[in-house]
């Protein structure tokens, strides 16, 4: 039997990989790793997150095979991760005061959530 110990990377097709690149290293500090005109395999945390430059002129369609992405940070509560994502420009959604509900889009429209575990 195969035993899967954890997620390598997830891939996100995107129109434009450099555009998506800053925003996922300078608003979610993401370090890349690999890349080339075509993709870049970005680090967060042990787990990877790859962006695609799409293939063809169909539009991009998010929200039908990924819901949304969740992605862990160490510190924060809903307002100072609200604020910092505002600080870039990205509308923010979710619940005041609910750590687990702070989602936004990425420059291509796919969701994202910001998590913190609360033992921390």
């Amino acid at each position: 039997m195969i035993e899967a110990t954890g997620i390598d990377h997830i891939v996100l097709h995107v129109s434009d990989v450099e555009q998506a690149k800053k925003f996922y290293t300078d608003v979610l500090g993401m370090t890349v790793y690999r890349e080339n005109e075509r993709q870049a395999f970005l680090h967060a945390g042990p787990q990877g997150v790859a962006l695609f430059k799409k293939q063809g002129d169909a539009p991009l369609m998010t929200g039908n095979d990924l819901n949304h992405l969740a992605l862990k940070v160490a510190t924060g509560t809903y307002e100072t991760l609200k604020g910092e994502l505002e600080k870039h420009g990205v509308a923010v959604t979710g619940r005041p005061g609910e750590d687990r509900c702070i989602y936004f889009r990425d420059p291509d429209g796919h969701r994202l959530q910001l998590m913190f575990s609360r033992d921390a």
